[in-house]
């Protein structure tokens, strides 16, 4: 991880001063950042459509990365801050929802695959730990796959695919 961590500042340093600073152990998380995606949700449909749409900043001085999102224009929401955790040596992050529920994980990567891990806090319909892998593609698009633990037995979760999308916006209501 340690060479990882410096090839990111390395080509941070050579990408000069018009790019905003970033925490290196945030820097795999640079090619989500500034942008807004829409995701349509595999079980999708014209009649019921579930729609994600996210927005990825740089926070807190770059010494954070947050993600807003909400489906269906606010039906649900939540926000992301993602930290390292200098303590524990860990890529941590909290969520909060709209729902009223929060989770506390751990984020790793698998070469270019983001790998989360969550442990959920209130009533989130019997789930008490969320597994994900979030991969960027070659054309831009980036996939999320979920599994939940519930009632002791991890089930599939969510699978949804991303595109950057400009015009979007995250809505609460």
């Amino acid at each position: 991880m340690v060479s990882l961590l410096a090839v990111f500042t390395w080509l941070g340093a050579l990408r000069g001063a018009d790019v905003p600073s970033l925490d290196p152990h945030l820097e795999p998380l640079r090619p989500w950042l500034g942008k807004t995606w829409r995701g349509e949700f595999k079980n999708s449909t014209p009649e019921k459509p579930v729609v994600d749409v996210a927005l990825w900043e740089r926070a807190l001085n770059g010494k954070a990365v947050r993600v807003t999102h909400s489906i269906n224009d606010g039906s649900y929401g939540g926000e992301t801050l993602m930290i390292w955790d200098e303590a524990n040596k860990t890529l941590k992050y909290h969520y909060f929802t709209t729902a009223g529920f929060t989770t506390e994980g751990t984020i790793t990567f698998d070469g270019a695959v983001l790998v989360t891990h969550e442990k959920v806090s209130g009533s989130a319909g019997g789930v008490t730990e969320v597994r994900g892998r979030s991969e960027m593609k070659p054309d831009g698009t980036y996939l999320v796959k979920t599994e939940y633990l519930k009632e002791g037995s991890w089930v599939p979760g969510r699978e949804t695919l991303y595109k950057e999308a400009p015009g979007a916006a995250v809505k609460f209501r």
